[in-house]
């Protein structure tokens, strides 16, 4: 199409193909972002300065992304009157790949969460979020380094499936009614009521992207982390439906605690199980013992940010929300919109989560150039405020100034290459 939501598509761009379960990457792709709400264009603006420069200087002007504006949030709503505007989803199918500010998200009434919606409209299934150290970041860890896991915590189904009914209404009432008189349970009739689904088909897909994530990047082990002594026929499933699923389709590159105990074999991936709340002590108390975390929805989303405390907290924690087909990348905190306009939000979420976006597209040399620029930026302690009131001698920058300091570290191989 020329244009969606009433903007022209760029015509220096060329659209990312998906052709035989794989994407096809020019060299001038067109990415549609989201700039986000609140803080989200002071973000957005740091980190593209920081992408440009990367891709740059990795490819020597050969190649360059060509970036398109589309709208979700307060900025769809003043100028279309819709939280998430079709334009945007039919933007973000035809060219596969797109990237985020943060949203907002109204507590009890109002929209239901655009991230949310993202999600299930584009089936993308699996959030991916890495969590690991940048040294000299502040943290509240004895030994923030030993801690450095990829959780992948499944993305449509669970209690963010939405399906959930008021208390008082007739929906809720009816829901009481059935499970008190046909399911013989004891409900109180003045609550309110959510459905937890988890099936077979969306916990073996997650799990299988897990394990195909740890053999892809040499990880040692596969956690699956849920509630199943409490909530059997869900969360018990999704550990039993891993566990089948390594019998399955991965019998000669995995093995199980249950089989082999610590002793793993050469060149195989343990496949273990956690308690979810064992598994947020074993995260503060033995990090070192994790590589990939595959969780359910509501769980993923807990230990994703309880993850990311212990290095730093969400200002330097990226996500990804991958399909078959789509991905979205995003920063994962909130729109702090009192500090919009003002120049002084740590931009590094977004802008790690643009390194995982080029890591998704084949583009690895400007990945490990941001993540470089990064790691030397916070080495010379030059950072944004929420991290300069806890360091010692460091030096206090904007946003802006920031995302300048990170493109004038980028001086690893891949520039040279």
């Amino acid at each position: 199409m020329a244009s969606y939501n009433n903007s022209p598509v760029p015509l220096d761009g060329s659209a990312i193909r998906f052709q035989d379960k794989t994407l096809s990457i020019p060299e001038n792709p067109i990415i549609p972002f989201i700039e986000g709400d609140g803080t989200g264009p002071d973000i957005w603006k740091a980190a593209r300065t920081v992408f440009d420069a990367a891709v740059r200087q990795a490819y020597g002007g050969r190649r360059r992304v060509v970036w398109y504006e589309v709208f979700a949030g307060e900025k769809a709503y003043r100028q279309f009157n819709d939280w998430l505007p079709q334009g945007t989803l039919d933007a973000i199918r035809q060219f596969h790949i797109a990237i985020k500010g943060p949203l907002t998200t109204p507590v009890g009434g109002g929209i239901r969460s655009l991230n949310v919606t993202l999600r299930q409209l584009l089936d993308l299934y699996v959030c991916l979020r890495p969590v690991r150290y940048f040294p000299g970041v502040p943290s509240p860890m004895k030994r923030p380094e030993l801690l450095n896991v990829v959780i992948v915590r499944e993305n449509t189904e669970d209690v963010y499936a939405g399906i959930e009914f008021r208390q008082g209404t007739p929906e809720a009432q009816k829901v009481i009614e059935f499970l008190n008189r046909e399911m013989g349970k004891k409900i109180r009739p003045d609550s309110g009521i959510g459905i937890k689904p988890m099936s077979v088909f969306g916990s073996k897909r997650l799990i299988r992207r897990a394990i195909q994530y740890a053999i892809e990047n040499g990880r040692r082990s596969v956690t699956l982390v849920h509630k199943g002594n409490i909530m059997k026929f869900t969360e018990g499933a999704f550990r039993d439906w891993g566990y089948e699923l390594v019998k399955e389709e991965f019998p000669d590159v995995c093995v199980t605690e249950a089989e082999v105990g610590a002793n793993v074999p050469p060149g195989k991936i343990l496949v273990k199980d956690r308690i979810a709340d064992s598994m947020f002590q074993q995260a503060l108390l033995r990090p070192d013992e994790y590589d990939v975390l595959a969780t359910p929805n509501l769980n993923g989303d807990y230990l994703s940010d309880a993850c990311a405390a212990q290095v730093g907290g969400l200002g330097m924690a990226p996500g990804g929300n991958i399909g078959d087909e789509y991905a979205v990348f995003e920063a994962t905190h909130g729109t702090a919109p009192k500090y919009a306009g003002l120049d002084v939000i740590n931009p590094s979420s977004v802008i790690l989560a643009g390194s995982m976006m080029f890591q998704h597209m084949g583009w690895k040399e400007v990945s490990q150039l941001i993540e470089e620029g990064i790691t030397e930026t916070m080495r010379q302690k030059r950072v944004t405020y929420d991290l300069h009131r806890q360091m010692d001698g460091a030096v206090k920058l904007k946003t802006s100034e920031f995302a300048a300091a990170i493109v004038g570290n980028m001086k690893g191989p891949a520039a040279t290459a």
